[in-house]
Formats: C-alpha cells, sequence, structure tokens
C-alpha cells in the first residue's frame, strides 16, 4: 500500500474516531439528565412525556406513536443506515475487506458475542429473563471510542483500528441477532412490499436516477413495510445502506482530466471574483468542476460524513434521553441481587473480557492473522473491557427482549452498572499497558 493511500485511511479513520469521540460526550449528558429526572421529584412527568403519543394523519388514516417509539423505531432507524454504511464500507474498502486483515477483529467480535450470550444464557436458564441473552452482546462503539481517546497520543494507531474494527463487526452481529432472534410473528405480504421497493430503489440508484425526493419516499415506504411486518423497523435502515455504492461513480483518470481541464480554461479566462458575474462561459466551466467533484466523492462515505452528526448529536442522545430512566430506589438497588442484573454485568463485564481476548489469541495462534503494530496482549485485554460498554446498542436490544416492566429495569441497572465498571476496568488496564511517552529534554 502507498504512503499516499495509508495517510487517506488513517485520515478517514480519525475523522470516525474524532466523530464518535464527539458525540460521546452529548450521549454521557443527556443518559445523566435522564437518570436524575426519572428519580426526581418529577419523575412521573418524565414518564408521560415518553409515552406522549404523536400521530401523522393523512387523509381518513391515522399513524400514532409513542414519542418514545417515534425514537426507538423511527430515528434509530436513520441510525441503523449510517451503521450499514460503515459496514459496507469496512467490508468493501476497509479493516474487514481482506480475510487476514479482517481475522483479527471478527475473531474477536465473534468471542465478545458468544461467551457473553452464554454467561448471561447460564445464569438465566429456563427464567423469565432467558429472552434476554442477546443483550450483553452489544457494544457500544461512541463510548468505547471516547474512552480510548482519554489516552492520547499513548494509544497506537493498530488499537484503534482493531477497536473501530471490532465495534462495527460487533455491529453486524448484533444487526443478525435483533433481525433473526426478536422477531415474534412475520407478515409475509409486508415484507414482500419492502422487497419490491428495495428493488426499485436499487433500480433509481443503478440507473444513477438522484432525484432525493424519490429516494426518501423510497426509503420511508421500506421502513413502513418492515415496521408492519413485524420485524424491526430499524433493519430498514440497514438494507437501504447495502444499495449504497461505497466507490465513486468516476475513475480517477477520468476525474484529472475534466478537472484540469476546466481549470486551464479559468486560468485562461482570467478569472476574478467580479469576471464570474459576467462570464457565462467561466460559469459553466466552474459548474463542470463541481460536477466532476461531486462524482468523485464516494456516495457511501458522502452520507456517512453528512449524517454523523444527525446521529452523534441528536439521534443517539434522544435515544439515551428516553431509554436510560430508571428509578434506582429500593427497587432499582434489589434489582443488582435478580438474575437478569447479574447476566448482563457478568456477560459485559467477565463475559466480553475473556471472549474477545481469548478468540483474538486463538486466531493468531492458528495462524489466520496477527497483532497490530505495537499492540500487545495486555492492550487487547483492555479493548476486550471496553467491548463490554453495551450502553446504547444494549439498551436497545433489552428493549426488544423485555418491553416495559420490571425485566426492563432490571436490565437497564445492570446495562449501566456493567457500562461504567467495563468502562473504568478497561480505561486502567490500558493505561498501565500502553508506553509511557516521556516529553523531548529540553537543551540547558
Amino acid at each position: 500500500m502507498s504512503q499516499k493511500a495509508t495517510l487517506t485511511r488513517t485520515t478517514a479513520l480519525d475523522w470516525f474516531i474524532h466523530s464518535e469521540v464527539s458525540g460521546s460526550v452529548i450521549l454521557l449528558i443527556c443518559t445523566v439528565a435522564a437518570m436524575v429526572w426519572a428519580n426526581s421529584p418529577w419523575a412521573a412527568t418524565y414518564a408521560s412525556l415518553a409515552h406522549t403519543k404523536v400521530a401523522v394523519s393523512v387523509g381518513t388514516h391515522t399513524f400514532a406513536l409513542s414519542l418514545q417509539h417515534w425514537i426507538n423505531d423511527g430515528l434509530m432507524a436513520v441510525f441503523f443506515f449510517v451503521v450499514g454504511l460503515e459496514i459496507k464500507r469496512e467490508l468493501s474498502v476497509g479493516h474487514l475487506a481482506s480475510i487476514r486483515r479482517a481475522a483479527l477483529p471478527i475473531a474477536a467480535a465473534v468471542g465478545g458475542m458468544v461467551v457473553p450470550a452464554a454467561i448471561y444464557g447460564w445464569l438465566n436458564a429456563g427464567g423469565p429473563g432467558a429472552r434476554g441473552w442477546g443483550v450483553p452482546m452489544a457494544t457500544d462503539i461512541a463510548f468505547a471510542l471516547g474512552i480510548l481517546a482519554l489516552l492520547g497520543s499513548r494509544v497506537p494507531m493498530g488499537l484503534k483500528v482493531f477497536l473501530t474494527a471490532l465495534a462495527i463487526a460487533d455491529d453486524l452481529g448484533a444487526v443478525l441477532v435483533i433481525a433473526l432472534f426478536y422477531t415474534e410473528q412475520i407478515r409475509w405480504d409486508a415484507l414482500a412490499v419492502a422487497a419490491l421497493l428495495l428493488i426499485l430503489l436499487g433500480l433509481a440508484i443503478r440507473r444513477d436516477i438522484r432525484n432525493p425526493v424519490l429516494h426518501a419516499v423510497l426509503f420511508l415506504g421500506v421502513w413502513l413495510s418492515i415496521f408492519t411486518s413485524g420485524v424491526h423497523a430499524t433493519v430498514a435502515g440497514i438494507l437501504v445502506a447495502l444499495l449504497v455504492p461505497v466507490r465513486p461513480r468516476l475513475a480517477a483518470t477520468e476525474f484529472l482530466e475534466r478537472a484540469s481541464a476546466e481549470l486551464d480554461a479559468l486560468r485562461a479566462s482570467e478569472l476574478t471574483q467580479e469576471s464570474v458575474l459576467r462570464d457565462e462561459a467561466q460559469l459553466d466551466a466552474l459548474v463542470a468542476l463541481d460536477d466532476a467533484a461531486t462524482e468523485m466523492r464516494p456516495p457511501g462515505l458522502t452520507l456517512e460524513r453528512f449524517l454523523h452528526p444527525l446521529q452523534a448529536f441528536l439521534i443517539l442522545p434522544l435515544f439515551a434521553f428516553f431509554n436510560a430512566g430508571v428509578t434506582y430506589g429500593s427497587r432499582g438497588l434489589a434489582a443488582l441481587g435478580e438474575p437478569v442484573t447479574l447476566g448482563i454485568i457478568a456477560g459485559l463485564v467477565i463475559g466480553k473480557l475473556v471472549g474477545v481476548s481469548l478468540l483474538s489469541w486463538l486466531a493468531v495462534r492458528a495462524g489466520y492473522a496477527g497483532l497490530p503494530d505495537g499492540v500487545t496482549w495486555p492492550q487487547v485485554a483492555g479493548v476486550g473491557l471496553l467491548g463490554g460498554v453495551g450502553f446504547t446498542m444494549s439498551l436497545f436490544v433489552s428493549e426488544l427482549a423485555f418491553g416495559a416492566g420490571t425485566l426492563l429495569d432490571a436490565a437497564k441497572v445492570g446495562i449501566l452498572v456493567a457500562s461504567l465498571t467495563a468502562g473504568l476496568c478497561g480505561y486502567l488496564v490500558l493505561w498501565m499497558a500502553l508506553p509511557v511517552t516521556r516529553e523531548p529534554s529540553r537543551s540547558q
């Protein structure tokens, strides 16, 4: 790989990490606000706000959901759309694109899903909370990368790449679990409509029809069809994301030729801020240059960059605000001894550490993968602990597994305790495992 290509990929990764880290701060603020409000004298207003009905009416037809459900089923479909774009990018041209490079994060992700689910299942076998085995499988990439960022320049790039690829592979596993195991009853006619709309959207993209209204209507139709089918509506986001092209529409050589020709024409015409107002040829050249640049921008990455701020600073904070609020009175403290809570804590804290470390070691030992440059086994263990920060995805799966009730409250207690414990332990392990950076000595 050329140095230029490596620099470009590193820059893209840095952008991705920093966008996740910035969003995690807002996410934390909204989580704390939800917990404080839910345990204040005004707790009833918190619950009332979450269950306020919001309706959309078209003629005589009305579609009504609670505010919390609009966020969980509607806005989170956009979140999963971005997740789908990230997954497709990594599988196509990123760190999961080749078997050798993907082997380590995929092995770690598999271990980080199977072992926590097994621990949870063992503690809840035959009990009312057995359905929640998928809750401790998830990793919250925003919080995990945010904690890693606290260690600054001590963190080698290979470790950042490993955690990012691991979390994205983990997201793919979580999506499959949601689609396959948390769907109770399926309406096949609605799924057939969703499939037809997906085909139409795919044809529109393939034929380069760029009408945003058409795309939005088809996306909304897919979402509504999947919502009606019984499959969770957020799966629509993943399916639509898989249709978005990853690579630019224009070949690099053609872009350079077109751009050079238009720039040469502009240079020859003595371009100024005033001349472009009266010279139509200059304006045509600028439009052609802009069109060429648009053709060269990767559609998937362009959408990621456009939607990441919306996801990080609006969708996920709203989700956390309306889902993290659980009462920590005597009932909350009692939940710490319940199998659901213990299963989630043990799964996220112990299961993630053991699963990520063990499967990574087996993949390296078997010769299928190698540790990234500068990464050590204690650092892998630290990343395994950070993987136990489930939070957003764990809360999402717990809503699907339990619905409203005491089991959901117990799950939320377990998720919050486990995420806090895993994040703190992961930070401490990495702080001890990472090399100490020393300031260069100043000459006297």
